[in-house]
């Protein structure tokens, strides 16, 4: 069903509590990728051109008690604050006097950040009394956090759920929901899937369901190793995960000739930017050595099936691509994407939307998911509970 967003709704002058994804990375107490915030902007933005009263929240990493101090919104604050070319006040509390105070000294056009979510605990817990001391801040909802909509927190659920206010989605929500949507419902064939990163085990919904539309599955990665022990064939100290090898095997059979894997791969004697490596077919790899990339052939085949695709959904790189030598199956999987033309071309968030950027493709790609949790379960064809509750047309 069709979510509600900003755009149907009268803004002016009304408060709005708006869930954000700002977890990005930090350095030196500085945001050190500032993707995320400028994901948001168009939302901002917009609600602020539309003289609304914006309350942002969002989380920032894992935060424990003996360490909070390096998780506090305060840098986050000072780069939206660039990027808006406008003042963001930083409240030191996500409820409470003061926040209840900045936001009754709101005016129209005005924005503010609250502390990191996870700073209460009731918010990873979906708690009742912390999701009504946040609703009752605002007027409105809205969610533009995709990437923490598969998660039933007090800012992604509770809020709509126990404070029962009026929910709408953000433009980026509804961009994912559009573009993963369209993927899945209704994309145009050849439709080719990729499907890489470490773990089989995590991906087996979303691999059913792909075999079930894709025409074609390529697989990469530390899941292709898994597959290589499913068949027989020697991986050395590879990545394997023992107990998806019988899942691994019924993939296989189910899927016949739409599955592919690597024909030759890059192994190396240690797992280290500068191990000794080279390239060998499927099943020669010696004792100790182990599978790090897909090899040159692979590479050749993938983008042939890649050049003739209508529809190209990637997520999971092909190998270590963090270390420079094992980098090459994944920056070719991404060249080849970024010369699709008349393509649709999603790339599922994590690692691949970092080895795209990497590669500087970005602006290349149709789109590139802020979601990695929230892609991978929205692909499995799961409702997301931060989609569930926002308000249908």
């Amino acid at each position: 069903m069709a979510k509600k967003t900003i755009r149907d709704i009268d803004v002016n002058g009304k408060r709005l509590l708006v869930r954000v994804d700002f977890n990005v990375p930090l350095e030196n107490g500085e945001v050190a990728d500032d993707t995320r915030i400028r994901a948001a902007l168009p939302t901002i933005r917009y609600l602020l051109d539309h003289d609304a009263k914006v309350i942002l929240l969002s989380h920032l990493g894992r935060p424990k008690e003996e360490n909070r101090d390096q998780f506090k919104m305060d840098p986050v604050a000072r780069r939206l604050s660039e990027l808006l070319g406008r003042p963001v006040k930083k409240v030191d509390d996500l409820v409470g006097p003061q926040v209840q105070a900045a936001v009754a000294a709101l005016e129209p056009g005005d924005v503010v950040l609250l502390e990191n979510t996870r700073f209460e605990k009731g918010e990873t817990k979906n708690d009742e009394a912390l999701s009504k001391a946040l609703a009752a801040l605002a007027e409105i909802y809205v969610n533009d956090a995709f990437g923490s909509a598969h998660r039933a927190h007090a800012s992604t659920v509770g809020v709509v759920q126990y404070g029962h206010l009026p929910a709408v989605a953000g433009f980026l929500m509804e961009k994912e929901l559009k573009a993963l949507g369209e993927a899945l419902e209704q994309p145009e064939h050849p439709f080719v899937a990729i499907q890489g990163g470490a773990k089989i085990s995590d991906k087996v919904g979303v691999l059913k369901r792909l075999l079930e539309l894709a025409d074609r599955v390529l697989i990469g990665g530390g899941m292709a190793n898994t597959f290589f022990k499913a068949q027989g064939y020697a991986v050395g100290a590879s990545l394997i995960e023992e107990e998806a090898v019988p899942q691994a095997r019924e993939l296989s059979a189910s899927a016949g000739d739409r599955l592919m894997l690597p024909v030759d791969m890059v192994i190396a004697d240690r797992f280290a930017p500068d191990a000794t490596s080279r390239v060998v077919p499927v099943g020669d790899v010696p004792e100790g050595w182990m599978i790090l990339d897909i090899g040159p052939k692979t590479v050749d085949a993938y983008t042939q099936v890649i050049q003739g695709a209508r529809t190209v959904l990637w997520n999971g790189p092909m190998g270590v691509f963090e270390m420079a030598p094992f980098a090459t199956g994944t920056f070719a999987i991404a060249r080849a994407l970024a010369e699709l033309k008349d393509a649709t071309t999603i790339v599922g968030g994590g690692d691949s939307a970092a080895a795209v950027a990497e590669a500087g493709l970005t602006d290349e790609m149709t789109h590139v998911s802020t979601g990695g949790g929230a892609s991978m379960e929205f692909l499995e064809g799961k409702e997301l509970p931060g989609v569930a509750v926002l308000d249908e047309h």
